[in-house]
């Protein structure tokens, strides 16, 4: 029956991939959201069983955005929110409505190597820039904004996948200003924003709708349950407009408006709340294990910055090391990452490495860890 499982991953029980960039299956909700669901269901109402108003349940969006407002600590207008399915659809969707095939994009490098794939389905013509441990540099965005009119910009500026890296303050205030000079659309994928592990990051991107060219995604994927499907985009009110227009949401109405109700009853009952804090404290102590045990074993000439916050740590080996060869070796001893190669967007990268702490638990990280500095060991002694 295993080819009727429809989860993204499937290890075999004796592997230990750290390439697997979601919740432990004992960190997915169940009874939480059934105790959300229930409550909507008791609801006499059953308008979240309609198609649904475009840009989503207003009831819904209301309570959205008190909530995102309390996080933020800004305001938040329910006005200014369109209910996605998930952060990969509002991106794809994003994409549909703001670029045609042909069309020039910025990303990071590296960049989330899945959102790479959906700018490939649609034509798009990818120029990377480069990053610092400040985030996006924006001197190398000032100099290609000379060279290129881009339809939009791809960032992901708090705890960025793959690198955990958060744009500084600064910055973010220099790359609205860059959006408002340069009627530069910026997508801004904060879907990472609410799982701090210690000081918050800077206020997020979608502060700034007002002021720049801003479209923000969020996701309940990271914060509750990915099986939901349901995210938002946080933009301002004539871009709000186009998504509400397009021909997707016009034939089918509110996107995923049942799974929103049921959201809905998450939040007011303070199910959510209660999930972000649990979520924030096993991934700290994994973070921590794993970024402990990494210290200890591999070679020095291994970087890493440890993480506050997010799923990710990103590794950076001698230039001579090539990640995709570490995976065969790694392989062998019953362990796996992700090569730094998929995060470029012109097959760079190669000396880098993404592991994930979300998937396993504190004892499976350490083995892993352990397994990964044999197979180091093993491939830098065949050199």
């Amino acid at each position: 029956m295993d080819n009727l499982k429809t989860a993204q991953l499937n290890l075999p029980p004796d592997v230990i991939d750290f390439g697997a960039g979601q919740p432990s299956p004992h960190l997915l909700p169940l009874e939480l959201l059934r105790e959300a669901a229930a409550s909507r269901l008791g609801d006499p109402d059953p308008g979240y069983l309609a198609y649904g108003a475009m840009a989503g349940d207003g009831y819904f969006r209301h309570v959205l955005a008190n909530y995102l407002g309390e996080h933020y600590q800004l305001p938040v207008d329910f006005e200014n929110l369109f209910v996605t399915g998930g952060a990969s659809q509002g991106l794809d969707l994003i994409c549909t409505l703001f670029s045609r095939p042909g069309d020039t994009i910025f990303v990071e490098e590296p960049s989330y190597f899945l959102a790479l794939r959906i700018f490939a389905d649609h034509g798009l013509n990818v120029v990377s820039l480069p990053m610092d441990d400040q985030g996006l540099v924006m001197e190398a965005l000032e100099r290609n904004l000379s060279q290129h009119t881009p339809a939009f910009l791809y960032t992901i500026p708090s705890f960025h996948n793959p690198s955990s890296v958060t744009l500084t303050a600064e910055r973010r205030e220099q790359l609205v200003q860059l959006s408002h000079q340069h009627d530069l659309l910026i997508v801004a994928d904060e879907v990472y924003h609410l799982l701090s592990f210690g000081a918050e990051p800077p206020p997020p991107l979608a502060g700034h709708i007002d002021r720049g060219r801003v479209i923000s995604l969020g996701s309940f994927s990271k914060i509750m349950a990915p099986g939901l499907r349901l995210g938002w985009i946080q933009t301002g009110a004539e871009l709000i407009q186009c998504l509400a227009d397009c021909g997707l949401v016009d034939s089918g109405g509110s996107l995923n408006a049942f799974t929103s109700g049921v959201m809905r009853s998450a939040i007011e009952l303070g199910l959510l709340e209660k999930q972000l804090t649990k979520l924030k404290r096993v991934y700290n102590e994994r973070k921590i294990a794993l970024s402990s045990v990494l210290r200890d074993l591999l070679p020095d000439t291994v970087r890493f910055v440890e993480p506050e916050g997010g799923f990710f740590i990103w590794l950076e080996f001698a230039d001579h090391i090539d990640t995709s060869q570490l995976l065969a070796a790694a392989r062998r001893h019953k362990v796996g990452f992700l090569p730094g190669i998929n995060f470029s967007s012109h097959n760079a990268l190669k000396n880098c490495a993404r592991l994930s702490f979300a998937y396993f638990d504190v004892p499976e990280l350490e083995e892993g860890a352990r397994r990964l500095a044999m197979a180091i060991r093993e491939l830098t002694n065949d050199d």
